[in-house]
């Protein structure tokens, strides 16, 4: 399975932050913490270039904590600064201002030395679709300054926002690269809500959660469906299916015929998924750093 596209509004976007990066201080990438691989967009290395870097694994609420310090150990370890946050609720939220001045000490201090008051650092905020960048912004800023919404694509431009005297952020539209070439990468995404569901087939996002859970999480969703027989492997599409129809089953997802709405059953699993009713769930583990500098 690979996924292609790139709408307009997101070459215009990929144009217009790559046209306003001299202006820019910090980048602020915002991720999604249960899935800090597949919710990187990769061109955002090249867009960003060697500007100062924090960053933020958001929803992290939502993500088991051992592996969301895992992840923070593992961009340090590149060269990032990290920070765990959720905007919702705006758990680490105030500590961004002050780590943003911490990347800029630098330039505050050749600013100082030449008699200059230092300015408020200027941030772009960048990240893909539905990561929560909007929520962040209007968190930071304490009043409603930027659209939200659980559907990918609420932003469509961009505007500068003051957030206090320390930190000016431009905001962006999500970003997403022009293909998916893993298979996974894009079923994560899906998983989370990241991308839309009718790019694809919504119970085979479920039967990959289900492979995954099954072999990381299986104590929570035997607890949560009523699984005693799940088992710790499920080798192949048809076990998934077969775990699905049992979930389909015991929460009423049935067809007049008393067959089971899988389409329905994965819904009912990829909603727990978002929401956290399945739990504090991280659906993929970091690489080595050598193998990121290979």
């Amino acid at each position: 399975m690979t996924i292609q596209w790139f709408p307009g509004h997101m070459t215009r976007a990929k144009r217009q932050i790559e046209d306003k990066l001299k202006l820019i201080d910090v980048a602020l990438e915002l991720i999604d913490a249960r899935i800090p691989q597949s919710s990187r967009n990769p061109m955002i290395d090249e867009i960003v270039g060697t500007k100062p870097r924090l960053i933020l694994l958001n929803k992290a609420d939502l993500a088991d904590p051992e592996r969301t310090a895992a992840w923070s150990a593992y961009f340090r370890a590149l060269g990032h600064e990290t920070l765990a946050i959720d905007a919702n609720v705006g758990t680490g939220v105030k500590e961004i201002p002050a780590k943003t001045r911490e990347l800029m000490r630098a330039k505050i201090e050749r600013q100082i030395s030449k008699g200059m008051n230092p300015r408020p650092a200027r941030a772009l905020i960048v990240g893909i679709p539905n990561v929560g960048k909007s929520t962040l912004i209007n968190r930071l800023a304490g009043r409603n300054v930027a659209a939200t919404g659980d559907r990918p694509g609420v932003t469509k431009g961009q505007q500068w926002i003051r957030t206090g005297s320390e930190l000016e952020l431009l905001d962006t539209p999500g970003i997403l690269w022009p293909k998916f070439e893993d298979p996974e990468a894009g079923y994560r995404l899906a998983a989370t809500g990241a991308i839309k569901e009718e790019v694809l087939h919504i119970d085979e996002v479920a039967c990959f959660v289900l492979q995954v859970l099954a072999a990381e999480y299986g104590d929570t969703l035997k607890e949560r469906y009523g699984l005693p027989d799940l088992p710790d492997v499920l080798p192949d599409i048809q076990s998934a299916v077969e775990v699905l129809e049992a979930i389909g089953r015991r929460r009423g997802c049935l067809t007049g015929g008393g067959h089971v709405d899988y389409e329905k059953a994965a819904g009912v699993l990829l909603r727990d998924l978002r929401s956290g009713k399945l739990g504090r769930l991280t659906l993929e583990m970091p690489p080595t750093v050598s193998d990121k500098l290979k």
